[in-house]
C-alpha cells in the first residue's frame, strides 16, 4: 500500500489502526476513525489552526476516546480494522 491508498483508507470514515512518530520522535499507535463529530466543541471553540494545512490528520482515537492528530508526513502503518 502507497502512502496515497493509505491516507484514503483513514480519510474514508472507517476505523483502522495507524503508526505513526510523533513530533517528540514517539512511535504512537492509534485504533481510531476519523469523520467523528460527536464530543466536538461548540462552534468557535475548537483549534486556532487548521491541522489539515500543517499536514495532520484529525481522528478519534477509540481507545483513549479523544481526538489526536496523526502526523502524515510520519505515518509508516495503516492497517483496516473490521468490527463483527
Amino acid at each position: 500500500m502507497n502512502k496515497k491508498q493509505a491516507i484514503a483508507v483513514l480519510k474514508n470514515g472507517k476505523f483502522f489502526s495507524a503508526e505513526f512518530t510523533k513530533k517528540n520522535g514517539e512511535t504512537r499507535t492509534i485504533n481510531g476513525r476519523s469523520g467523528v463529530k460527536r464530543y466536538l466543541k461548540p462552534e468557535g471553540k475548537g483549534s486556532a489552526y487548521d491541522a489539515r494545512e500543517l499536514g495532520y490528520l484529525p481522528v478519534y482515537d477509540v481507545k483513549i476516546k479523544g481526538y489526536r492528530m496523526i502526523n502524515l508526513q510520519t505515518l509508516t502503518k495503516v492497517n483496516r480494522i473490521t468490527i463483527k
